[in-house]
């Protein structure tokens, strides 16, 4: 890696909802080439209600990755303002983000899907380009203990118990600029996140997973605040590696990004295990909620980037 990469890294973030969210923000003050490669597996919400009457891939995700890599200049904060405006009303707008109109819209103008998220990331200055994982919606499943077989994003989240997940179809086609963006990186980041259903995805698209495992970019896991909860109840921070571990093992980690108040020796061991490094680094918000915050992550990326090593 040169010295210009180290000060500005091509980077592509992998994740969905507020983990990716938190990533991206921290990371527009690391670099200017950031890609977002977000999940398209949602089924809930005004995202769930769009895919099942237009057909189309889930916009939420989409639109949060967008307006996270927004401009900071006043019109382009006004217009992610308006993307993350929710109608609430009696009617059947009740619950619909505005940005996830839009983007649904534009879809039926467009024939090409990251074509037109691209003319949102340019209404609000987005520092980077945000692209679907797959070109068509997906469906997570788990195996539940106890249980069986549990179906879709929204029941899997709130789900205990899960010991396995898997999307269909199995095999979705991916577009060729996703693959080329990791191909291409110097780093990528994976989490934090909801384990199972936003950061694990990305591993079980046959292309997308192949992409990762070969690219010459290094790796990056970013590791939630608290432990775990819905589906990744009673994981300790050590276990969701180890999760990850058996649904990638081929997948080298380089890093692991931690706050200190989850270090554990059992962390400690996974990690070296891994043969990655782990970065300890006070990256919680400071009203003491178990959100990452902005620069405090930014600066742990920046130490992570530089090879610096707690």
């Amino acid at each position: 890696m040169t010295g210009a990469e180290t000060a500005r890294p091509s980077v592509v973030a992998l994740g969905g909802g507020h983990g990716l969210a938190a990533s991206l923000r921290a990371l527009t003050h690391v670099s200017d080439q950031l890609t977002a490669i977000v999940t398209v597996a949602d089924d809930g919400g005004s995202s769930g209600r769009l895919r099942g009457e237009f057909g189309c891939l889930p916009p939420g995700d989409l639109r949060m990755a967008l307006t996270a890599l927004c401009s900071q200049a006043p019109r382009e904060r006004e217009w992610a303002n308006v993307l993350q405006h929710r109608f609430a009303s009696a009617g059947p707008l009740n619950g619909h983000a505005l940005g996830n109109l839009i983007i649904t819209g534009l879809w039926q103008l467009h024939t090409d899907s990251i074509d037109a998220l691209d003319q949102i990331g340019a209404l609000v200055g987005a520092r980077g380009r945000v692209m679907p994982m797959a070109n068509v919606p997906l469906e997570i499943a788990a195996r539940v203990r106890d249980v069986g077989a549990v179906r879709g994003q929204a029941r899997v989240a709130v789900t205990q118990n899960v010991e396995e997940v898997w999307l269909e179809p199995s095999d979705p086609p991916v577009d060729e600029r996703v693959l080329s963006a990791v191909r291409e990186a110097d780093w990528v980041v994976l989490g934090p996140g909801s384990w199972f259903t936003s950061v694990l995805p990305h591993l079980m698209v046959s292309d997308l997973h192949d992409a990762l495992v070969t690219t010459p970019a290094r790796r990056a896991v970013v590791m939630n605040l608290s432990a775990g909860s819905g589906e990744a109840a009673g994981l300790s921070q050590a276990d969701h590696l180890a999760v990850l571990e058996e649904h990638s093992p081929d997948l080298r980690i380089d890093v692991v990004i931690c706050d200190p108040s989850v270090r554990s020796a059992a962390l400690d061991a996974r990690v070296e295990q891994m043969g990655a490094r782990a970065i300890y680094r006070p990256v919680r918000g400071t009203a003491g909620q178990a959100v990452h915050d902005e620069l405090r992550l930014a600066t742990a990326f920046r130490e992570a980037f530089a090879g610096i090593v707690s």
